[in-house]
């Protein structure tokens, strides 16, 4: 975890996990925008496990621009952890994480700090429209968002609003904090609170190559985000279980009351099948409930290091001059 803060800078926090395809117009279009700033800047690239020409083309980047920093991790920790290997290596007074697909446009950095300069500690950015994706993947994001903030209470996450924000370092310094294994961004990222406002933008569709994020991984996340920031689901199956012991109970009293007053017979197999079947299938359903939140009591008591490094290559922010690679080969970060 980065110890030193520079008052004066700005840092750009870009996971990448084989990106070859964008990287060269990610930077391009990011440096353009910070040209047009009065801050000092740096821009955190972290490779995620790539096996593409990803660290090669970044490599040869920070040949040419000495305000480049790589954070080069051992493996695939997926996206979560390396945003955060990332934003513990970020040295400005501010940190902007974000996507180098390009579907965050970097312009929207400006409007970021304007509103950070009247004294905001984050700025999220919002999505308007979200051009590029299908009907169900908007259908089934606007449901899942909705759904966290019913569950989420005092620390609801905003509608439409992904990892793109600003942060000051207080609010980074509070994020830091946080060192759960089974991450959720957003949910992370509400729940440190401070002065918040919003920046409203159009998503553009990816630039080039093709997403990492299939139904498969975005269902995963989402059980991800609803076991990590809520025990709503334990709450909801033990109302459930109240509510079929309550059915039950009801049904068993007209059951007897039938038979004794009108003489009618006991409802035969299908009945009885079906009974059987629906109280076993709530139950199976509860004890997987009850398994999703164990495992991660499991994994959180091991204490494991959030990622290991393989190199990190410092940026020098002051200089656009090369500066000499510093190899820290097999390094392990093992902050708690």
């Amino acid at each position: 975890m980065n110890n030193t803060v520079d008052f004066e800078l700005l840092s750009i926090v870009a996971p990448a996990f084989n990106e070859e395809d964008v990287i060269q117009a990610f930077y391009e279009r990011t440096c353009r925008v910070l040209e047009k700033l009065d801050l000092a800047s740096e821009i955190v690239f972290i490779n995620d496990g790539s096996t593409d020409r990803t660290l090669e083309i970044l490599l040869k980047l920070k040949k040419e621009d000495s305000r480049i920093s790589i954070v080069d991790l051992s493996r695939n920790f997926g996206k979560e952890i390396a945003l955060t290997a990332g934003l513990d290596h970020a040295k400005g007074c501010v940190a902007i994480p974000i996507d180098v697909d390009l579907q965050d446009p970097p312009e929207l950095i400006q409007d970021m700090i304007v509103e950070w300069r009247k004294g905001y500690d984050v700025v999220y950015a919002t999505r308007n429209q979200r051009h590029g994706e299908n009907w169900l993947k908007k259908t089934t994001a606007q449901l899942f968002y909705r759904l966290m903030r019913v569950i989420g209470g005092r620390a609801a996450i905003p509608e439409n609003t992904g990892d793109f924000r600003l942060m000051n370092r207080k609010a980074l310094d509070a994020f830091q904090k946080m060192r759960e294994r089974h991450r959720f961004l957003k949910g992370l990222f509400s729940v440190i609170g401070f002065k918040q406002t919003s920046v409203v933008y159009d998503r553009d569709p990816r630039f080039a190559g093709t997403t990492k994020w299939n139904y498969w991984r975005l269902w995963n996340l989402s059980i991800e985000g609803i076991t990590s920031f809520t025990t709503a689901p334990l709450k909801a199956a033990t109302y459930f279980g109240l509510l079929v012991a309550v059915l039950s109970l009801s049904l068993a009293v007209w059951t007897i009351y039938k038979t004794v007053v009108y003489g009618d017979p006991v409802a035969g197999y299908p009945s009885l099948m079906t009974a059987v079947l629906f109280l076993g299938s709530i139950q199976l359903i509860a004890l997987g409930i009850i398994g999703e939140y164990l495992g991660r009591i499991f994994n959180e008591t091991k204490q494991r290091p959030l990622y290991y490094l393989q190199d990190v290559f410092e940026s020098n922010p002051n200089s656009r001059e090369p500066i000499n690679l510093s190899t820290n080969s097999d390094r392990l970060d093992r902050s708690s």
